[in-house]
């Protein structure tokens, strides 16, 4: 049976039917509309029949041409692709639509064929494409014989009977070697141009919920499938996928949001992980406002002489999945720092790479040698000073010691934008950018004695999502549910990198990491006591992770669960089993072991059972890992922590870093009864009020659970301001059952509801109403 998304469950279906037919590019082509809060154009797909193939250590490699081998040049295998002869194994074949019983097998590829997921009542082949909350208004075929560019290509395929030499063209185009992609990024944008095909007869199409399928009548194939379709569409004011919102200077923008649907409300696209694509993308936009994209390249905005609106283009040349395709359009200031020269460092590219070809950064000399790759800082106006003063200082000291952990850059460029108050995260990643919330910045009075204020929380953020460049997004998971590869990575390589920018000495990196692993195995303890446990479980697929139907159809379990979206508990259980594996081994070999599997699977996609060196190949104690039980049976210095009598003598309480704050109101937290007179004397010694976030939410919690209501406006700015950290703050209000602490959740959520995130809003008004 055909996954589904049941309005009563809470998986996500991916419904594209990317086992059979792949989507190598897009261009899209759209016109932002503030006005009306739409996003209007055209998507161009351009398409290859798929053979898939597993390297024998449950890393998935996407062969759309099985005759070109990884990082080599270019072998025609169009003549097989394009008269329909199978160019893999015979014995392969599909079976009808189903769950595969086991795994893929690890040295036979799938096949090309067809299931009943992706055939018509009538025998007709059928794209599925993930799509929800969009308008479509029009499906063509591209008549790319017909672009004057192309003509070489028309040539060699002259002798083919005219409804093949389109497909055959476009099969020569899609396997272009990467060191051609500029002139093939030039003929893509071309042919995404060319006008329909009426002679090929109509384009047939319809949406449902969760999909857009096209087929045309008679083909009954992938391989006779049209290589090159054009969607035209709208999305919609409310679609899941963007945000409408006004930034902080109350002017409308628009961003993807990391939506748990992800971009599928954006464009019509193939979402499981496998479709690793690469795109390009012009968006026109009004004149004041910039466009930003998760794009290799910095956009130089042209002037629209019909429109009067900016044009910008941007493009990648790496496959990535569709997911994690970015894009913010609004009155972004750029913030300017002193002129800063590109840190160099030795070193050299050894080793061969395991992907499909394109141009790899790991290949490039001086890319190893690159220690900051060039980068921007974007921000409403009025928080550009901040933005300046505190990401943009950080940035380049963030970005070195990253590379000093983990090597070469994966991406050659970044940008970093201050989104509006509505973003439901700290932070996200996406190639080439990354999207910080406000309450990172607000440190600037953390220090009341005049001192460096405490950029413990943005730093950490900083080096967390500079992390994701190597663990999430040039190496990615193959089954979205094992997202703590990505996350417990990145918690753990947060620690590293952000002890590396700071150049501790080594007792304070141990006494700072020490200190870290405290709180967080607080945060997980409580976590697990107070969320439902089958959200807890790391590969809630167990020995069926990374499966799908034959035609690449799955579900995501859990995906929709509104709670799901504000749990950690997959980056701290990730981060201990890190942990435990530094204790083991040392951090030094860890980290070398780090740097050795980043080099072997960058461009690829992973599942947890990848054997990756057989000093780390201990399944049991890697899946059954319990971090709560090996954190009592480990002496991590804990008890010092814990016990004041022991710590008092060495602390200057009196200027106590953010941690040891939020450890100190933690443990008070603890205490059952606190009178007014001791948290007025708190806030006035710590300040606690113009603190980092993370001091303030607990700082809040102390207020509402001991009635101080002197201090509700402390509430209510952070409940404001500080969306992306405040939704169990609600809770924490209503279950109290006072009348003024209810009044103020609800007075709180009518004033941000109408600019909050749709997962934030639906657990908050689940608490409230």
């Amino acid at each position: 049976m055909e996954p589904d998304g049941d309005q009563d469950t809470d998986d996500l279906p991916l419904r594209a039917n990317a086992n059979q037919i792949r989507v190598r590019h897009y261009v899209l082509d759209l016109t932002v509309q503030l006005h009306n809060k739409v996003i209007a154009g055209s998507i161009a797909l351009f398409l290859e029949p798929v053979v898939e193939a597993t390297d024998g250590a449950g890393v998935g490699l996407r062969q759309t041409d099985m005759a070109r081998s990884p990082c080599e040049g270019y072998m025609d295998s169009s003549e097989a692709l394009v008269s329909g002869e199978s160019t893999v194994n015979e014995s392969a074949s599909m079976s009808n639509c189903g769950t595969r019983a086991g795994p893929i097998p690890e040295t036979s590829p799938l096949s090309v064929g067809t299931s009943l997921e992706s055939t018509s009542d009538d025998g007709d082949f059928t794209l599925v494409l993930d799509c929800c909350d969009l308008d479509i208004l029009q499906v063509e075929e591209l008549d790319v014989t017909s672009v004057p560019s192309m003509s070489n290509l028309l040539e060699e395929v002259r002798d083919r009977h005219p409804r093949d030499r389109s497909a055959a063209m476009l099969q020569r185009l899609v396997s272009m070697p990467s060191a051609h992609w500029r002139r093939q990024h030039q003929l893509f944008s071309e042919c995404s141009g060319a006008p329909g095909n009426p002679e090929a007869g109509p384009v047939e199409f319809h949406t449902d919920r969760w999909s857009l399928r096209v087929k045309k009548r008679g083909i009954t194939s992938p391989v006779n499938f049209p290589r090159g379709l054009r969607v035209s569409y709208e999305t919609r004011p409310a679609g899941r996928s963007i945000r409408w919102t006004q930034d902080q200077d109350k002017r409308v923008c628009v961003y993807t949001a990391g939506s748990p649907i992800n971009n599928r409300a954006l464009f019509p696209c193939q979402e499981p992980p496998v479709a690793m694509s690469t795109w390009q993308a012009r968006v026109r936009a009004p004149g004041e406002c910039v466009v930003l994209m998760s794009g290799e390249n910095v956009a130089l905005p042209i002037k629209d002489g019909e429109t009067g609106l900016l044009i910008w283009d941007y493009y990648v040349t790496m496959p990535m999945p569709a997911s994690t395709f970015t894009l913010a359009v609004g009155c972004w200031r750029r913030a300017i720092a002193e002129p800063h020269t590109a840190s160099w460092s030795s070193g050299r590219h050894t080793g061969t790479c395991s992907h499909s070809d394109y141009p790899c950064r790991f290949n490039e000399r001086s890319a190893w040698t690159q220690r900051v790759v060039p980068h921007r800082v974007f921000a409403p106006a009025c928080l550009l000073q901040k933005a300046r003063l505190g990401v943009l200082a950080l940035l380049p000291q963030c970005l070195a010691a990253a590379h000093a952990v983990l090597g070469v850059h994966p991406f050659p460029r970044l940008d970093v934008l201050i989104v509006p108050e509505g973003f439901s995260s700290l932070g996200m990643a996406s190639p080439h950018i990354i999207f910080l919330s406000q309450s990172v910045l607000d440190v600037a009075g953390a220090d009341p004695a005049g001192g460096v204020a405490d950029r413990s929380v943005l730093g950490s953020r900083l080096c967390h999502e500079l992390a994701h460049s190597w663990f999430g997004l040039a190496i990615g998971a193959r089954d979205w549910t094992e997202e703590w590869i990505s996350e417990g990575f990145a918690t753990y390589l947060e620690d590293v990198i952000w002890a590396k920018a700071q150049e501790l000495l080594p007792v304070e990196m141990e006494e700072q990491a020490q200190l870290k692993a405290l709180l967080r195995w607080r945060r997980l303890s409580d976590e697990l006591q107070h969320s439902q446990e089958e959200l807890q479980i790391l590969r809630p697929n167990m020995e069926k992770t990374g499966e799908v139907s034959d035609c690449g159809a799955s579900l995501v379990k859990h995906a929709l669960n509104p709670d799901k979206t504000f749990m950690q508990v997959h980056y701290l259980k990730g981060y201990f089993l890190l942990t435990f594996l530094a204790s083991e081994v040392g951090e030094c070999q860890l980290i070398h072991f780090f740097r050795q599997f980043v080099m072997k699977y960058h461009g690829q996609l992973i599942l947890s059972q990848v054997r990756a060196n057989e000093r780390f190949t201990s399944q049991a104690k890697f899946i059954c890992f319990d971090p709560l039980s090996w954190l009592k049976s480990h002496k991590l210095g804990f008890n010092d922590h814990i016990k004041g009598k022991e710590i008092a003598p060495v602390i200057h309480w009196e200027k106590l870093t953010s941690d040891r704050l939020v450890l100190l109101l933690e443990l008070l937290l603890e205490e059952e009864v606190l009178s007014s007179s001791t948290l007025r004397s708190l806030n006035t010694t710590y300040h606690l009020h113009t603190q980092d976030a993370e001091v303030r939410h607990r700082w809040c919690e102390l207020v509402v659970k001991h009635g101080h209501s002197q201090a509700y406006q402390d509430v209510q700015h952070f409940l404001v301001h500080d969306q992306a950290m405040g939704v169990y703050l609600y809770g924490e209000l209503m279950v109290q059952e006072k009348a003024d602490q209810q009044a103020l959740a609800r007075r709180c959520l009518s004033l941000v509801q109408e600019e909050m995130d749709q997962s934030a809003r639906r657990v908050v008004e689940e608490m409230i109403l």
